[in-house]
């Protein structure tokens, strides 16, 4: 079965795509994808230092593939004795974590290294369990289901047992992200029923992020070394925004967008803040937040969902050609716009660095000079 939390929006469940590309400093490849096949899409979840991704390759007929690609070679993870397979990130040292069917149909977190394959995480007790974190030196996130039949975060030991990390309160919790200092994050169920970011730390337990002002529900989804937290947060007026936490206060980077349901997904060990903003409906963009800048891209120069940002500045997600997703990347610099000779576009064009405008005299006051500019 897959993930139950059908009550927060997709993205916030299901932003996972990446890049072909060959190092993570090298010239972004103009090509899309994987090299698959006509009619199947790719996606990507993570990209680590010497270029490997951890991807997916999904069938014209809905089947998911497990893949890592490297200098243009696709190399298939397999399964646990099922059908499908898909992964979710990926270390320093090439070990990707993900999720895989078994012989009976159930989805197992999985571990795999080249050297040993695919190793079977288990569970928590009861039939499911997906990974989603893991980091340099090993250590694994994610969440399972235990015999009560609710799923709960782990985060794995020496041994590569699961160790249940508990709610905060309620029935359900998941883990999305991790830190080298075991700090993990995600998602926990109150007693009250609504849930919220929290973060986890070795020796003290689950706090409670909370929410921004008048929200009841929020949800983190990753966190650096130096412990910043990002993700999303429902506002006062049941939007969504998404928010940067430093363990202190709670920024609202959703305001410096202005408009819009945004979601962070990432953080970079500068501090660098990427996500995906919705507005009026319209495709889902890019925005990166850097050095108390906030930028949305545009269309034409961002992705249709947004994942990760490396440390090398890389903003890694897909682009969407209209019948299949592909897997791209951009740099966290915006490209020149480009030039227009349509008096159309240029009224256009007019129309929102005004509307921009009007948005950014507004927030100036409660964000001390931050910036925000649609590119």
């Amino acid at each position: 079965m897959l993930p139950r939390f059908s009550c927060f929006p997709a993205p916030l469940l299901s932003l996972l795509l990446l890049a072909a590309i060959p190092t993570a400093s090298a010239t972004i490849y103009a090509e899309r994808g994987f090299g698959e096949k006509d009619g199947n899409g790719s996606i990507a979840s993570d990209l680590n230092p010497a270029g490997l991704v951890a991807g997916i390759i999904m069938e014209e007929e809905g089947r998911r593939r497990a893949v890592t690609y490297q200098h243009g070679r696709l190399r298939e993870l397999g399964t646990l004795g099922g059908n499908e397979g898909f992964t979710k990130a990926i270390n320093t040292h090439g070990v990707v974590v993900g999720s895989a069917q078994t012989a009976s149909g159930a989805w197992h977190a999985f571990r795999f290294e080249a050297a040993g394959g695919m190793r079977d995480l288990g569970t928590l007790g009861g039939n499911s369990s997906y990974a989603t974190a893991i980091t340099r030196d090993g250590m694994i996130a994610g969440y399972a289901d235990t015999s009560a039949g609710d799923f709960h975060a782990f985060v794995t030991k020496a041994d590569l047992s699961l160790q249940d990390l508990g709610t905060l309160g309620g029935a359900s919790s998941y883990a999305s992200g991790l830190n080298t200092h075991g700090m993990v994050v995600g998602t926990a169920q109150r007693g009250d029923g609504y849930r919220r970011a929290f973060v986890y730390r070795p020796g003290t337990g689950m706090q409670e992020i909370g929410t921004l002002p008048g929200g009841r529900i929020s949800s983190a989804t990753a966190i650096n070394d130096a412990g910043l937290i990002v993700g999303a947060s429902e506002t006062e007026k049941r939007r969504w925004h998404a928010f940067a936490w430093d363990g202190k206060r709670m920024l609202d980077l959703g305001a410096m967008i202005g408009q819009g349901d945004s979601y962070a997904t990432a953080v970079n060990a500068a501090g660098h803040v990427v996500g995906s903003v919705n507005i009026n409906g319209f495709e889902p963009m890019t925005f990166v937040y850097k050095e108390g800048v906030m930028t949305v891209r545009r269309r034409d120069d961002g992705l249709y969902l947004t994942n990760k940002i490396t440390d090398a500045g890389l903003v890694v997600g897909a682009v969407y050609t209209g019948h299949k997703f592909q897997a791209f990347a951009v740099p966290s610099q915006a490209a020149p716009a480009p030039q227009r000779s349509n008096p159309l576009d240029w009224l256009f064009l007019t129309f929102i660095l005004g509307a921009s405008g009007v948005a950014l005299y507004q927030l100036r006051a409660g964000l001390r000079g931050q910036r925000t500019y649609f590119m």
